[in-house]
């Protein structure tokens, strides 16, 4: 994940592609006025935005009464992708399961046998595309009673933003009106990650939308927009920023180069034509090419640079992170909540 500006980051800043549409919902007249004028977007666009909305919602209500402590890491992330696929729709990113300090962008890799740890802090970050329209949410799932307060306070913050915006609103209101709710509950919102503006194929279409008062946040919200807001909130005495960490779990195509391998190319050729632009995970490239061979192919594609990793994202004071996240289209009266 590139910063910007400065040391901004963005959560799962990925570009995807594919899916199948059913179980239209009816458009609202605001939800038609907005799509006659965002950026292309008919009312056929809003429809499978909608349901894609309508799969993460119901996955996510799913996955809060699915996760328990001690549970693989890689059952979880499984579990959320398979209820993707089978209620229509395809997985826009690998599903997040990033755990107390761990802010952002851990998925398990083949064979993981890390486990939920008691007393710990869960977020679950879920992306559904349908025809490239897609939505993006998240939940924390808190199993320590000391740290409920911050869970409330990120969905509360979330709550806060989602009833201020509207048409014509600047980025740059909405920072301080976030970091106003988080501090006002005695937390501190994490400064370096932001929402999203979300676009066709784009998790991260341009616009960003700060937790915190930013100077460098200038965007009007445009009537018929697809944002992502997405409060991230740790305690008072942390540092309340995060840093990239050694481990990657998650990968996308970047480019074409000359390879060497035959696995290596053999291993390319699926991921361009599997995955596109999507992220993946490793787990998603299992019996592509012979075991034995794997682990040099692959290393082929990432010390080549065809393919780019995301880095975990780690609370710089290794203080515990809650966040919560919705995907809203902007309406006349201010938006819609898809997910």
């Amino acid at each position: 994940m590139l910063p910007y500006p400065n040391d901004v980051f963005f959560t799962n800043c990925f570009v995807t592609v594919d899916v199948n549409f059913l179980n239209c919902h009816i458009v609202s007249v605001n939800e038609s006025k907005a799509c006659d004028i965002m950026n292309g977007f008919d009312e056929e666009a809003v429809r499978k935005f909608r349901f894609s909305g309508k799969i993460l919602r119901e996955t996510r209500e799913e996955m809060k009464h699915f996760v328990r402590e001690d549970m693989l890491i890689i059952e979880i992330c499984e579990r959320a992708e398979s209820l993707i696929r089978e209620k229509g729709g395809k997985p826009a990113f690998p599903c997040n399961v990033s755990i107390n300090e761990i802010a952002a962008h851990y998925t398990s890799p083949p064979d993981d046998k890390k486990r939920i740890p008691g007393k710990s802090v869960v977020k679950v970050d879920l992306g559904v595309h349908v025809d490239g329209y897609l939505t993006d949410t998240a939940v924390t799932i808190c199993f320590n009673p000391e740290y409920k307060s911050l869970v409330e306070t990120a969905e509360q913050a979330l709550k806060v933003a989602i009833n201020s915006i509207h048409p014509g609103i600047s980025t740059s209101k909405l920072g301080p009106i976030i970091e106003k709710t988080i501090k006002s509950r005695g937390f501190k919102p994490i400064s370096n990650l932001t929402g999203h503006q979300i676009g066709r194929y784009l998790v991260h279409a341009g616009t960003s939308i700060p937790n915190v008062s930013h100077i460098s946040f200038f965007s009007k919200i445009k009537l018929g927009g697809i944002y992502a807001i997405e409060p991230f909130v740790t305690l008072p005495n942390a540092i309340g920023k995060v840093e990239n960490g050694e481990e990657i779990t998650i990968f996308s195509f970047l480019k074409r180069r000359s390879l060497e391998n035959s696995y290596a190319k053999q291993l390319l050729k699926h991921i361009e034509k599997t995955f596109r632009t999507l992220p993946f995970a490793e787990r998603w490239l299992q019996n592509v090419v012979p075991k034995k061979h794997y682990h040099e192919a692959f290393q082929e594609l990432l010390s080549s640079k065809t393919l780019k990793g995301y880095p975990i994202f780690i609370e710089a004071s290794r203080k515990p992170v809650a966040q919560a996240e919705h995907t809203i289209m902007i309406v006349e009266d201010g938006c819609t909540v898809l997910t």
